[in-house]
């Protein structure tokens, strides 16, 4: 596809860019549309820093939507140094820390073997040709060379066995003694080639969305289930869902990670091929209001409602469609209190009364218990009143309407 033409080009230029002659030898440049990816943290804790100098990153992802092109994004966000990466590949997981024979291929970055991202960027691999089915798991391996680190970014609890090995062992097809990890380094991006009917879900959200507490390497998350559903439905093979929740997550202020607002460019509008925003996001900033630490803590619905309202504007103008996602209860959670079901109760009305999104997904009916609306359904309850189990994710996901989509 040429480059959109700029008004005032003379009429030679404008023939030229008509007729797609002057374009780079000619050669159409492929689009591309998310199937898989995360969201970007800090490392603020010791327990999950290492020393990854001369060390093997094998890192599984559950991929949505499939394709026959794919390039592999890489993040260095919240690096306060260059970050250098050598011997990349992209492989079919056989499960464990196994790639499949004869999926395996390796990466370039501009044609070479090496990519240095500088502190706060991000570098996307050349596409590669393998058949990659939906919902199937990739594995991306890199060599991490000796270098400063003083700021590692990555995604927290994975809910995915991720893999370490000393030494560079990137094409291996299994690694020995590896040392597990709980979760993504380095990497929050998997794209597809574009092709006729693919766009792609972003589903912004805290750890609900996240998926903790489903079974580990099982894909279990509502997210997930929405890509199998969508994999079922004539037409909508190609939609990818793009799972962006961060545990803890509020809408108004920094948690465990950047706040909603704070990544919305990010982790939502930046996403490639992505159509429609699902939010869920506010009852970390409601489960504040059990123990205040601070001012920012005693947030009002009616800030809440304006935080969620600026990630629906900003979707409308960005050509998305922006989905409200009601919040699910929390009565009997740790951080329960009755001021916070108060709020919880008002936002989740606003949200499906004030016209405000696209269309309105009702977890929070999804998910109670009928005989006590304010508490999880027991069967979904994990125990903490707070997350799903699996059950209760399967029913967050089958429970969306497919149509909106369409």
């Amino acid at each position: 596809m040429v480059g959109r033409c700029r008004s005032g080009v003379s009429l030679l230029g404008l023939l030229l860019c008509m007729t797609g002659i002057g374009a780079a030898q000619g050669e159409a440049h492929p689009e591309w549309v998310g199937t898989w990816a995360t969201s970007p943290m800090p490392v603020e804790n010791t327990f999950a820093m290492h020393d990854f100098s001369g060390m093997t990153l094998r890192e599984i992802v559950h991929v949505s939507a499939g394709g026959e092109q794919v390039r592999i994004r890489f993040t260095n966000e919240f690096g306060k140094d260059p970050l250098r990466l050598s011997d990349v590949h992209v492989a079919v997981s056989a499960g464990g820390n196994a790639i499949k024979d004869g999926t395996d291929h390796v990466l370039t970055f501009g044609g070479a073997k090496t990519v240095r991202v500088t502190a706060g960027a991000v570098a996307y691999s050349d596409p590669v040709t393998m058949t990659l089915a939906p919902m199937s798991d990739l594995a991306v391996s890199f060599y991490v060379p000796s270098q400063v680190m003083r700021q590692e970014t990555f995604h927290d609890f994975a809910d995915q066995d991720n893999y370490m090995v000393s030494g560079d062992a990137a094409g291996a097809a299994s690694l020995t003694d590896a040392k597990t990890l709980e979760s993504w380094y380095f990497l929050d991006g998997v794209d597809v080639t574009w092709t006729k009917g693919a766009r792609a879900i972003v589903t912004l959200g805290d750890s609900i969305t996240d998926g903790a507490h489903s079974s580990r390497n099982e894909n279990m998350r509502w997210p997930d289930v929405l890509a199998a559903q969508l994999q079922k439905a004539h037409g909508m093979e190609h939609v990818g869902v793009l799972n962006e929740g961060i545990g803890g997550n509020r809408v108004l202020n920094d948690g465990w990670g950047p706040s909603a607002l704070a990544r919305l460019d990010r982790d939502v509008l930046a996403q490639n091929g992505a159509q429609y925003v699902i939010v869920l996001e506010s009852i970390n900033d409601i489960g504040r209001f059990h123990r205040m630490m601070g001012p920012e803590d005693d947030v009002t619905t009616e800030q809440l409602e304006q935080g969620l309202k600026q990630i629906a504007d900003a979707a409308h103008e960005h050509g998305m469609k922006a989905y409200g996602a009601t919040l699910t209860p929390y009565g009997g959670a740790g951080y329960w209190s009755e001021k916070g079901e108060q709020v919880r109760e008002a936002v989740n009305n606003w949200i499906r009364t004030s016209g405000t999104f696209d269309g309105v997904i009702d977890f929070d009916k999804i998910t109670q218990d009928p005989a006590n609306p304010t508490q999880f359904n027991p069967a979904y309850d994990t125990g903490d009143h707070l997350h799903p189990n699996d059950a209760g994710y399967k029913a967050m996901g089958e429970g969306i309407d497919l149509k909106l989509f369409q």
